[in-house]
């Protein structure tokens, strides 16, 4: 129904008749159509951590590859979330997730250090291509779209912050 008529139009009456149960089974398990569709999302940012301990073990483009085609395989369902205007909890989540991952990368990388802004500028980024992507607006395949993802967060994070590009422009300029 997400796909078909998009979360605005749906009702708790249409899902309970196309689930062919009451309303009443509807409301033990869910408060209303916002508190189901939390559950869904909550299913798939379950999948996206299991996803997520994969890439753990791969480089920064192996690993943003394979967080793409996991985004690829359910793209109509990530757009139909995108593009709906009572899905601002979604978006709310999915960067708050995407904060969690970047963040274990850059305390690993650099330990110690303010990493706030680059931290909030990096997951917007993800999320804003990540968005683009779902919604048809880049027209590269997602493999080129994840690599290119995963080399700019590589550089970023191991060694490319932005103390090191301060210095690089400045040393440029001396010479």
């Amino acid at each position: 129904m997400l796909l078909d008529i998009g979360f605005d139009a749906i009702t708790v009456k249409a899902i309970t008749q196309k689930a062919d149960i009451s309303r009443k089974t509807f409301y033990l398990h869910y408060s209303d159509k916002f508190d189901l569709l939390n559950a869904i999302v909550d299913k798939q940012l379950e999948e996206l951590t299991a996803v997520c301990e994969k890439k753990r073990e791969m480089g920064y483009t192996e690993g943003t590859v394979l967080w793409f085609r996991y985004f690829q395989q359910r793209k109509a369902f990530f757009a139909a979330l995108f593009t709906t205007e009572s899905t601002v909890l979604f978006r709310h989540r999915m960067l708050g997730f995407i904060v969690d991952q970047l963040n274990s990368r850059l305390e690993d990388a650099s330990p110690g250090k303010d990493t706030e802004v680059l931290l909030n500028f990096m997951s917007r980024a993800v999320l804003g291509v990540l968005e683009a992507y779902v919604l048809g607006q880049l027209h590269a395949e997602v493999e080129e779209i994840a690599e290119q993802v995963g080399k700019l967060l590589e550089q970023i994070i191991n060694g490319q912050g932005p103390d090191e590009q301060t210095n690089m422009v400045s040393m440029q300029k001396d010479e």
